[in-house]
C-alpha cells in the first residue's frame, strides 16, 4: 500500500506541475514536433488547394465571366436591335405622316374642285339669271318709260283740259318727250 501512496502522491504531484506549466502549444519541448506537423499540414493545405479547389474555383470564375461577357454581347445586340427598331418605328411614323399630309392634301383639292365646279355653276346660274332680271328690268324700264311717258300725256291733256284751254295730242306729245329728254 505504501507503493500506491507513493505512486498517487507522485501523481498528484506530476498533474500539479503539468496544470502549473500553461498550455502545452506554448511549452519548447514540443516546438519541434509542432513546426513538424504545422509544415505537413502546410503543404498538404497547398496541394489540395492547388490541385483541387483553386481549379475548380478558376473554373467557376472564368465560366461566370464568360456567362457576364456573353450576357453583356447579348444585351448590345438587343440594344442595337431596340435602336434599329425605334428608327423604323420613326420612320414609319414619319412615312404615315406623309401619307396622311397626302390624302389631306388629296381630299383639299377634291373638295376645292368640287367647290370651284359648284362655283362655277353657281356663277354661270347666277350670270343667266342676272342676265334674265337685266332683262327683265329692261323690259320693265321700258315699259315704264312708255307708261310714264303715256301717263305725263294724258295728265297733260287732263291739266290742259282743266285749264280751259284745248291741245291736240301731237304737242302734247312732243313737249312730253321734250321734258323727257331733260
Amino acid at each position: 500500500m505504501a507503493t500506491e501512496t507513493e505512486n498517487g502522491a507522485a501523481d498528484a504531484a506530476h498533474g500539479a506541475a503539468e496544470s502549473s506549466a500553461g498550455m502545452p502549444q506554448l511549452e519548447v519541448s514540443t516546438f519541434g514536433n509542432q513546426i513538424f506537423w504545422l509544415v505537413v499540414a502546410m503543404v498538404i493545405i497547398y496541394f489540395v488547394l492547388s490541385k483541387i479547389a483553386l481549379p475548380r474555383i478558376a473554373g467557376v470564375l472564368s465560366e461566370r465571366q464568360g456567362t457576364i461577357t456573353n450576357d453583356l454581347a447579348a444585351a448590345e445586340e438587343l440594344k442595337q436591335k431596340a435602336v434599329d427598331a425605334e428608327e423604323a418605328y420613326n420612320k414609319a411614323l414619319a412615312d404615315a405622316r406623309a401619307e396622311a399630309n397626302k390624302i389631306v392634301a388629296d381630299a383639299k383639292a377634291e373638295i376645292q374642285s368640287d367647290l370651284d365646279a359648284a362655283q362655277a355653276k353657281a356663277d354661270a346660274e347666277i350670270a343667266a339669271k342676272t342676265a334674265e332680271s337685266e332683262k327683265a328690268i329692261a323690259e320693265i324700264r321700258e315699259g315704264a318709260v312708255e307708261s310714264a311717258t303715256e301717263v305725263a300725256k294724258d295728265t297733260a291733256k287732263e291739266i290742259i283740259a282743266a285749264m280751259g284751254f284745248k291741245a291736240d295730242a301731237r304737242t302734247v306729245t312732243s313737249a312730253v318727250n321734250a321734258r323727257i329728254k331733260g
